[in-house]
C-alpha cells in the first residue's frame, strides 16, 4: 500500500469531516459538540490554507488521517507560536500514521519560520500523550475543570515543543502559498512518508 503525505484541499472535506465526527459525537476529546459538515469542514481547510499548513495522508487515495497548524493567539507577537491538532481514522491507529503526518507538518513550520508549537490534550487520553511526547513535545501544565461534556468536567493538558532555537530578532513567517514555490517543498511535505506502517 502506498502512503502519501499532502496538503489538503476542499476536496476532501467529506473524508477528514467522516473522520472527526465520532470523535465529536462520542468522545470528550474535542470540546465540539456538533459535527462539522462537510462544506464547514472544507470552509475550515480554506482558512487554515491561508496561511497554515494542513496535511492530510493517504492510503492509496482514501484520506486516513489529517494534521494542521493554527495560530496559537491572535496578538501580533504570538505569530511565532502555532497550535497543532492530528486525527487518525480509527482503522489505522498504531501505525505511525501520527508520527508520519506530524514529522512533514513540523518540517513545513520550521520552514516557515514558526518556532513554537502547543497542544491541547482532553485527559485522560493516553494515546494521545504517547503521540504527542514521542515527537518531542514537553508537558506544560493543566486547565482543570475547563470544558463540560457528556455530563461531566473535563481537564486539558497542554504541551509545547520548540520547533528551532529563538532567534534576535526572528524572521517573519511566510505563508504556505509562498513556500510551496520554494524547490524544498516536495521534501517538506513527503518528510513523513516513509514513517507510517500501514
Amino acid at each position: 500500500m502506498a502512503f502519501t503525505i499532502r496538503l489538503a484541499d476542499p476536496h476532501d472535506a467529506s473524508s477528514i469531516a467522516e473522520i472527526y465526527r465520532p470523535i465529536v459525537e462520542s468522545t470528550p476529546i474535542s470540546f465540539e459538540t456538533d459535527p462539522p459538515s462537510p462544506s464547514e469542514m472544507g470552509r475550515r481547510i480554506e482558512d487554515t490554507l491561508r496561511f497554515y499548513p494542513w496535511l492530510v495522508g493517504t492510503d492509496e487515495s482514501r484520506v486516513i488521517g489529517y494534521a494542521y497548524a493554527a495560530s496559537h493567539k491572535v496578538r501580533a507577537a504570538y505569530r511565532w507560536s502555532v497550535d497543532t491538532s492530528l486525527y487518525i481514522d480509527a482503522a489505522y491507529r498504531r501505525r505511525r500514521v501520527g508520527l508520519a503526518l506530524y514529522t512533514s507538518l513540523f518540517r513545513i513550520l520550521v520552514a516557515q519560520g514558526h518556532v513554537n508549537a502547543y497542544a491541547g490534550i482532553t485527559l485522560p487520553n493516553p494515546a494521545s500523550v504517547a503521540v504527542h511526547e514521542s515527537v518531542g513535545f514537553r508537558p506544560l501544565g493543566v486547565y482543570r475543570n475547563v470544558g463540560f461534556k457528556q455530563g461531566k468536567w473535563h481537564d486539558v493538558g497542554w504541551w509545547e515543543l520548540e520547533l528551532q532555537p529563538h532567534k534576535n530578532p526572528p524572521a517573519e513567517p511566510v505563508g504556505i502559498d509562498a513556500l510551496q514555490q520554494q524547490s524544498s517543498w516536495p521534501l517538506l511535505v513527503g518528510a513523513g512518508a516513509s514513517i507510517a506502517r500501514l
